[in-house]
């Protein structure tokens, strides 16, 4: 009996060192995105009592169970969670920094810059973006702001400006793309690799002078500095993308993986185009960063992508007209298309930061170059034919009178290679109330150009345009160019906070740029002003204005035929914009609306056409125009914690090109009347745009999520081939597309109950979506073909549609 009261007593007093045995402990630092030490951040381990807060230099210590799995929560109000799966053996000291990220809300925040005050620049959060149905991409999320007319490429346009006008950042670096793309279908990936992003800050109008020279708009994308290693997978109908990120262990050394294949054969199945589509695009990026000490540290950045797209079309049903008048083209094609497009870039820089942290200098060398390949020979004989619209005849829907046949016969031999290099130098200087910026670049570009290109019309047997004694192409372009220029440029830039309460502050600047290819020198200063009133209400008014240059590229200077025009000058333009936005809260939710009104006052703009998605311009300064409109923006959380956003915008876009004119002949032949056109819409002319995102969840389960997306877009204008610019006063049907996504997850990492060697132990989460695109099923209408009948001399204009509806299945692991 004494031996075994012995025994109990033992077991008892040995207890407490048993439990103590099965511990472990963890510290760290607890960083914002300035590398600042944060205080009162709190460590908490899910499921248990144990949890502490960081000191005031940011430092934690805390005793944690071992010998199973555990989830580590650190929270700090304004900043998002971070959560870190842990498995430490007993008596472990294990060290984990972290990096805190900010953040307003907790899902796909559309939210504004941090800095209110001075421009009205869209954050958007990149992490959340697998959420949108469609493609992970950037530009997915930016069109539901600016607007779309063919959900098949990245492109987008801003305020009435085209694609050539908007500036595109990663970490500092100017990023470049294809020239060749001619469509949606050819084109590969977005440089931009979400899954590496931190920060994407999207300015539509009105922006700093530290950004570059270009009309309408800035992507600023800034890569994550990782501190432990993650990464993901996804898996879809469209493509494949894996990344992964880390640090070694005293975080010196810190790295980004991505590389991405998307291929669109199943999408270009729906196209009305049927026929072998063979798309396959390849992106491969690296990022390397190290930190020598507090002072030094560098940055290597690397990119390929290869961009290849085969095509034999085969047949082609089109249906268009009205209820009481309907016809159908039917075409049948022959031959095919191989394009081929490379590029690579690569970045290194290096930052020097000042003792006393006030100062930083940083030292910044690039290298673009691409190699690209468009070659196609396509012939399609087509009948046109006009169908029966009566619901009582048995061969209702079907032809029952031909109108006319013919032939089209593409032929393109295009072959460009171009190289960029850039060495900048950038700086800054903290003061008490003044934060200074400066820089310069010198950017060299040499582009080598072989165009070859012409189209054959035949309809009833003759040749058009006819002639009775030549056979003659309906277009035809050859050219040969070799280009190499150096361009400078530089900017100046003071953001200055007038008070101590921050209630005024200001941003005042001015860029210039030097060509040396046609001598030109142009400045451009600019302002911004913002000033939040005493008010209850979180209100912030902000008043921006400045001059606008966009120096010629090489594609300016390149008209219809080919030929160079290398005195073409700098398009230019000045921005005025007045804006708010109002932060406010909704049944406890917090809600933000924002509003802004602007006027672009344009000139030295050089005229352009569309030939799908790509740009041809007609090398020459001799149009002027205006654009003005405004935008309306609410986001926040319609439901807890699911957040929706929607925009609204109106716009008009119009230009006069000089010397363009309308000589009207009496029936003698002579000149009788002139007349001037005026102003037309520009090419971009979209007068209303609405975008909407709504996320939603089960009912106490946000495990269960849907996702929807909406765009409704104005039509654009349109012409005649061949014809005048100011014959383009034809208007497509509106832009209509709504997308929606079903999201499951099937795995979540913090639960607790998972066995410690389970095969998944260290994914942190697994989603999976079905995806409906274009769930209305509404034929959207990209561009027209032009079709005439040689016997009857009418011509007919037959829509090119868009896809229609499809499913898509995606799968997201996270660890």
């Amino acid at each position: 009996m004494l031996k075994r009261l012995f025994s109990f007593i033992v077991f008892i007093l040995c207890m407490p060192f048993c439990s103590y045995a099965q511990r472990a402990t963890i510290s760290g630092l607890i960083r914002d995105e300035q590398s600042k030490g944060m205080p009162g951040v709190t460590i908490a381990v899910v499921g248990t009592a144990d949890g502490t807060a960081t000191n005031d230099k940011g430092y934690y210590i805390l005793d944690v169970p071992a010998e199973k799995n555990i989830v580590v929560i650190f929270s700090a109000l304004g900043y998002e969670k971070q959560r870190r799966i842990l498995l430490l053996r007993s008596g472990q000291n294990y060290t984990q920094d972290i990096l805190m990220k900010a953040s307003l809300m907790d899902t796909v925040v559309i939210t504004e810059r941090r800095k209110r005050y001075e421009d009205a620049a869209i954050e958007i959060k990149s992490g959340e973006l697998y959420k949108l149905p469609g493609e992970n991409s950037i530009e997915k999320a930016l069109k539901t702001f600016t607007g779309s007319n063919n959900e098949l490429t990245n492109q987008y346009s801003v305020r009435g400006g085209n694609y050539d006008e908007n500036l595109v950042y990663v970490d500092g670096f100017e990023i470049y793309r294809p020239f060749l793309v001619r469509a949606g279908q050819q084109e590969g990936l977005s440089f931009v690799n979400p899954d590496l992003a931190s920060s994407v800050n999207f300015s539509v109008g009105g922006f700093q002078a530290i950004y570059g020279d270009k009309l309408s708009s800035v992507l600023d994308v800034k890569y994550k500095t990782p501190d432990h290693f993650a990464g993901s997978v996804m898996a879809s109908l469209l493509g494949f993308s894996l990344h992964l990120e880390g640090a070694s262990k005293n975080k010196k050394l810190t790295y980004l993986i991505g590389a991405r294949e998307k291929s669109n054969q199943y999408l270009l199945q729906s196209q009305p185009t049927k026929g072998v589509y063979n798309p396959s695009f390849t992106d491969v990026q690296g990022v390397l960063n190290y930190k020598f000490n507090d002072r030094w540290q560098m940055e290597l950045i690397a990119n390929y992508a290869r961009n290849r797209f085969t095509f034999y079309p085969q047949t082609e049903t089109t249906t268009f007209g009205l209820v009481n008048q309907a016809y159908q083209l039917d075409v049948y094609y022959n031959g095919g298309e191989i394009d081929q497009f490379d590029s690579r870039f690569a970045g290194f820089s290096t930052t020097y930061t000042s003792r006393d942290k006030h100062s930083k200098i940083k030292l910044l060398l690039s290298g673009f170059q691409t190699n690209e390949q468009e070659t196609y020979d396509i012939s399609g004989e087509y009948l046109l034919g006009l169908l029966q619209t009566d619901l009582g005849k048995k061969n209702f829907g079907q032809v029952q009178a031909a109108l006319g046949t013919g032939l089209v016969h593409d032929y393109t031999r295009d072959f460009l290679k171009a190289n960029v290099g850039n060495a900048a130098l950038h700086g800054t200087y903290e003061g008490n109330k003044h934060f200074l910026q400066y820089g310069v670049d010198v950017n060299y570009v040499s582009i080598n150009d072989n165009l070859h290109e012409w189209e054959r019309r035949d309809s009833a047997g003759f040749s058009q345009p006819y002639d009775p004694y030549n056979l003659n192409m309906s277009t035809y372009y050859n050219a040969i160019a070799n280009l190499n220029y150096i361009r400078i440029s530089g900017y100046i830039q003071d953001n200055i906070r007038f008070s101590d309460s921050v209630k005024f502050t200001g941003s005042i600047g001015a860029r210039f740029n030097y060509n040396f290819l046609n001598k030109e020198f142009v400045v451009s200063p600019r302002i911004q002003l913002g000033y939040k009133p005493e008010w209850k209400k979180d209100v912030v008014f902000r008043f921006a204005a400045g001059i606008y240059a966009q120096p010629t590229f090489y594609r300016e200077m390149r008209d219809f035929n080919g030929n160079l025009n290398t005195n073409v000058n700098a398009q230019k333009s000045y921005h005025i914009v007045l804006g708010s936005d109002y932060n406010l809260k909704v049944n406890n939710r917090p809600f933000k609306i924002t509003t802004e009104l602007y006027y672009k006052g344009l000139w030295d703009l050089i005229p352009y056409q569309y030939d799908n998605i790509q740009v041809r311009y007609y090398g020459r300064n001799d149009a002027v125009g205006y654009v003005y409109g405004g935008e309306m923006r609410i986001y926040g959380d319609l439901i807890k914690g699911a957040t929706s956003w929607l925009s609204i915008g109106l716009m008009k876009a119009a230009y006069d090109i000089k010397d363009d004119k309308i000589v009207q002949k009496s029936v003698a032949g002579v000149d009788s009347n002139t007349i001037y056109p005026g102003y037309i819409p520009l090419p971009n002319d979209q007068r209303f745009n609405i975008g909407l995102y709504i996320e939603d969840y089960l009912p106490h389960n946000k495990n269960f999520k849907v996702h929807l997306s909406a765009i409704l877009s104005g039509g654009l204008p349109f012409g005649p081939p061949n014809a005048p610019l100011y014959a383009d006063t034809l208007r497509m049907p509106s832009y209509k597309r709504v997308d929606v996504g079903f999201s499951a997850l099937l795995l979540d990492g913090a639960k607790k109950n998972r066995p410690v060697h389970s095969f998944f132990r260290n994914i942190n989460s697994i989603w999976a979506s079905l995806e409906v695109f274009n769930l209305l099923g509404i034929q959207n209408t990209l561009s027209y073909t032009w079709i005439q009948d040689q016997t009857s001399g009418r011509t007919f204009a037959v829509p090119n549609h868009l896809t229609s509806r499809l499913l898509n299945i995606k799968l997201l692991f996270r660890f």
